[in-house]
Formats: C-alpha cells, sequence, structure tokens
C-alpha cells in the first residue's frame, strides 16, 4: 500500500512538475505579421501602364495586410487607415529600387 502511494505521489508531483514548466519552454509570443507578395514579373515597369498596374496590386495587398474595422470602429477605422498608409508608402519606397521580375513583400504587424 505505501508503494502505491509512493508512486501516486510520485507521479502526480511530476505530472505537476511538467505542467507548471511548460509555458517557460513555449516558444516567446511573436508579433502577428501579415505578408503579401506582389509579384511583378509580367509588368513592364518601364511604361506608366505598367507602373500603375503595380500600384493597384500594391494598394490590393496593403488592404489584405492591415485587413478592415467594423463600420462602427472608428478608432478600428483610424488604425486600419494609418496601416494601409504606411504600408504603401514602404512598399513605395522599394518600388523605386525594384528592377522588372522582383517580388515585393508587403508587410504589416497586427
Amino acid at each position: 500500500m505505501k508503494q502505491t502511494l509512493r508512486i501516486v505521489l510520485a507521479s502526480f508531483l511530476t505530472t505537476a512538475a511538467i505542467i507548471k514548466a511548460a509555458p517557460a519552454l513555449a516558444e516567446p509570443v511573436s508579433a502577428n505579421v501579415n505578408v503579401s507578395v506582389v509579384s511583378t514579373a509580367d509588368l513592364d515597369l518601364s511604361t506608366d501602364k505598367g507602373r500603375r498596374q503595380l500600384d493597384q496590386r500594391l494598394v490590393i495587398a496593403a488592404r489584405e495586410v492591415c485587413g478592415a474595422a467594423s463600420d462602427a470602429d472608428l478608432a478600428g477605422k483610424n488604425q486600419v487607415r494609418r496601416c494601409r498608409d504606411e504600408v504603401l508608402i514602404r512598399a513605395h519606397e522599394r518600388r523605386a529600387g525594384v528592377l522588372a521580375g522582383e517580388p515585393i513583400a508587403v508587410t504589416a504587424a497586427r
């Protein structure tokens, strides 16, 4: 009987220690980053039409990575608008140096 109690108690303490230590062993929580890759391979960026098409793709990618807010959430709407503005600024900075055929990664932390 004593041996059974020792085994049960040891099992209980071992299980409790593992459960208690699990959060400490887990990976740290990282920021949620959304990414959209905009392809430029099929665009001729030397023409106005190609640059306009790229701009349209960048706007769509900014919408994808920043998401949307409810119409009732004015603060959320403003946050989404700021996110899109910041994403487009960074994307246009990258666009200036991109060569035709290289994709542009559009990212936003949410």
